[in-house]
């Protein structure tokens, strides 16, 4: 049977693979491709998340997409105007009609011989068979199936709903009820504020603290510049602005770690309560940026707080009871509903099976090169945002580098393109975090390495001249076409 070929395979129709389109088919319009979607709509995050309060931890002028201005008042957006966002550019551009959906990519085979990656797929019905030239991951970083929730003893005891963020139930009613959400990231300091204004009282559970900052949701100096120049340039002037403040921010608490400590537990001793001490509850053991730091709009975490309807507790669980968990201090916190914002469950390039000509690949042995391609994987490339920034700075950037590679290919006439590390290095996660559902999963991911172009910068601004004018051809090997398969279909898409 003959099989259907295309240029490029997208993986993934969130935020990142709408992303990749655009760059593809506007610097590449004479290449075929399609989106395949794992679940029945396009997203990705911000479709899978349905919890109170779920929005962007960044702002909108960064995690949105420099081709298409963010309008909205609010620069750290909710969850439902993110995703708006997204179809919106997807619909706009025609990027809607190349996604098909409840496509799950299960293996990837990659064939030197050819020089084509056969794709398996399954969908509700059968698996399908495809293939193309160039094999594009958008699919993210954790695993949709499932998050991270501890084994808590004695949970079979609670009286109560338990629930995970991930999966959280569209009947769930925490009206008047007493709610306990275990965890203290992004996902716990969003909820917390979120739930207490209908829940009689919320109870944020922390092991450890994360370093919190509160920051305005709207920004007024974009806000002043939107008002006075056109659409477009504002949102660029708005994007750099962001970025060199993230940026210096980030080099701050890299640089100067105890000044970065005494400025952010300033900020946050001012929004306290009396009765709420910044140590235990706001001292974590870590530098800021070991563990990402978690932004709060408007401060909502510490208004939850002084309104008497949140509190916080650091301690250990000893064990859920009947009506509640009991901490190892002894004290035991009464809950209707606990909430486990846990973390997320991390899974390399979406869970797919991958092998180079029948040898199966194993990712924790390979390194990540420009942050964006895989040691010794041919026409190949994955896309991982930034742990500092928001994550579409890089993607977008490794959207713009796969365009390039490609066009560079083209001229030379070179249908096979493969990085290869020659040199021992030191290695480091992907994600040079410290945080738990990082560690957790660090061997399923390649690494990267102590030196360029193996290392992972977390600084858009040069990773932005590097993507732009840096080598193609450094540490990268490229052979010519062979002739095609006579059993490959082009795509007429």
């Amino acid at each position: 049977m003959s099989t259907e070929h295309l240029d490029v395979l997208i993986v993934g129709a969130g935020l990142s693979g709408i992303g990749a389109a655009y760059r593809l088919q506007t610097e590449l319009p004479g290449r075929s491709y399609a989106i395949l979607e794992a679940r029945a709509n396009s997203g990705g995050t911000w479709d899978l998340f349905k919890y109170p309060g779920i929005r962007s931890d960044s702002d909108m002028f960064t995690l949105g997409y420099p081709f298409r201005p963010w309008t909205d008042a609010k620069a750290i957006a909710d969850g439902d105007s993110i995703l708006r966002y997204v179809r919106d550019t997807a619909r706009e551009n025609g990027i809607d009609k190349k996604i098909r959906y409840n496509r799950k990519v299960t293996a990837a085979s990659w064939s030197s011989a050819d020089s084509t990656w056969t794709v398996t797929v399954t969908t509700d019905d059968e698996d399908e068979t495809l293939t193309c030239n160039f094999l594009y991951l958008c699919s993210g970083y954790y695993s949709y199936d499932g998050g991270y929730t501890p084994d808590f003893p004695g949970r079979e005891s609670f009286a109560g709903e338990v629930v995970h963020p991930q999966f959280w139930p569209d009947e769930l009613d925490y009206s008047d009820k007493k709610v306990v959400v275990i965890g203290s990231g992004a996902t716990a300091v969003t909820l917390v504020p979120t739930m207490s204004r209908d829940a009689s009282h919320v109870t944020m559970l922390q092991r450890s603290p994360t370093y919190i900052l509160a920051l305005p949701s709207s920004d007024k100096v974009s806000d002043t510049i939107r008002a006075v120049l056109p659409n477009q340039l504002a949102h660029s002037i708005a994007r750099w602005k962001s970025v060199v403040v993230n940026l210096s921010f980030y080099q701050l608490c890299r640089r100067s770690p105890a000044r970065a400590k005494r400025l952010l537990n300033l900020a946050i001793s001012r929004q306290l309560p009396e009765e709420i001490p910044l140590d235990p509850h706001f001292t974590p053991s870590y530098d800021p940026w070991d563990q990402r730091l978690c932004v709060v709009p408007d401060g909502d975490l510490f208004k939850a707080l002084r309104s008497g309807k949140a509190s916080i507790e650091t301690d250990h669980i000893d064990t859920f009871t009947e009506n509640g968990i009991r901490l190892a201090s002894g004290r035991e916190i009464e809950a209707d509903i606990i909430v486990t914002a846990t973390g997320l469950k991390m899974e390399a390039c979406g869970g797919i099976s991958i092998d180079v000509d029948g040898e199966p690949v194993t990712l924790g042995d390979h390194y990540v090169y420009k942050g964006m391609m895989i040691s010794d994987i041919p026409n190949f490339a994955m896309c991982v945002g930034y742990t500092n920034a928001s994550w579409t700075l890089r993607a977008d950037l490794t959207s713009m580098y796969v365009c390039r590679l490609l066009t560079e290919m083209d001229k030379r006439g070179y249908s096979k393109c493969v990085p290869h590390a020659t040199e021992n290095m030191d290695q480091r996660p992907i994600l040079d975090l410290a945080s738990g559902y990082v560690m957790r999963a660090v061997e399923q991911f390649p690494k990267q390495g102590s030196k360029s172009p193996w290392n992972m910068r977390q600084n858009y601004i040069l990773d932005r001249l590097h993507s732009t004018f840096g080598s193609i051809n450094d540490h990268m090997t490229f052979s010519k076409a062979p002739a095609r398969n006579s059993n490959l279909v082009p795509s007429k898409s």
